[in-house]
């Protein structure tokens, strides 16, 4: 992992500071940006000493999380109820695929449209990216699950109900989280887009403005801080789904061990 990060800035370096390649001319290199980032009077205005960068750190976490619990609250059970009810899925389905592939910059003009005021609007665009692929994560794992547990269950006297919180959420799980966490991604993605068209506060309102003051710097810091900020909140959903599928990692040992 050091030497990935190494080579990333020494590439970094010399192409911006020692040979001065054409696509990297105007880019800051890292030792500019460090200065400013690490700096109590920043020339551009933001560091790790100045309360306007946590609070748009702030911003955009408080907004991520919205969404991303919206969408797993109702993601999981429209992909679970996909996966489960062959009728439901005909339905829903077909609607759902249309929706789907519509980038969410096309839905800015009828966010701000149907929501008043900066917040929701955010929150909507962040919501619907996040809701998609938690939904479809899900319906493949309900589709996944082999079917003879499902034999198994009806063979014991099992009643639907009884399958469907027994067997098939349980199964489900490993795909769940493994949506869950690139939801959580793909939430960042759509919240930078949305702030930087509507948002007010925020790093993607933050990389904006730095871009239209031409603040090259600052942009380096808000992208880096996205990246963190990012890794962490994938790394904390990973960590929860692997505290709740211990199961599931036990079944991989075994399996590896037989």
């Amino acid at each position: 992992m050091l030497i990935g990060f190494a080579l990333f800035l020494g590439f970094w370096y010399l192409a911006v500071d020692v040979w001065k390649l054409p696509r990297f001319a105007q880019l800051p290199g890292p030792d500019a940006v460090i200065k400013e980032w690490f700096n109590r009077n920043p020339a551009y205005g933001i560091s790790i000493f100045t309360p306007e960068y946590y609070v748009d750190i702030w911003v955009s976490v408080r907004r991520v999380a919205i969404g991303f619990a919206l969408a797993t609250a109702l993601g999981i059970p429209l992909g679970l109820f996909l996966g489960w009810s062959k009728t439901f899925r005909e339905f829903v389905f077909p609607v759902f695929e249309l929706l789907r592939p519509i980038p969410i910059l096309a839905w800015v003009p009828l966010a701000i449209v149907m929501f008043r005021g900066l917040e929701t609007p955010v929150i909507f665009l962040t919501f619907l990216a996040s809701f998609y692929a938690t939904a479809l994560n899900t319906m493949l794992g309900v589709e996944s699950i082999d079917e003879t547990y499902f034999r198994a269950a009806q063979c014991l006297g099992a009643r639907r109900a009884q399958i469907f919180f027994h067997v098939v959420v349980p199964g489900a799980m490993p795909f769940i989280f493994t949506g869950l966490q690139i939801s959580m991604g793909v939430a960042w993605f759509s919240l930078v887009a949305a702030e930087m068209v509507s948002g007010k506060y925020g790093l993607g309102y933050l990389i904006m403005n730095s871009y239209t003051d031409v603040q090259y710097p600052t942009i380096v810091i808000g992208m880096i801080t996205l990246g963190l900020v990012g890794y962490a909140t994938s790394a904390l959903v990973r960590a929860v789904g692997n505290s709740l599928m211990e199961w599931h990692v036990r079944e991989l040992a075994l399996g590896e061990a037989a």
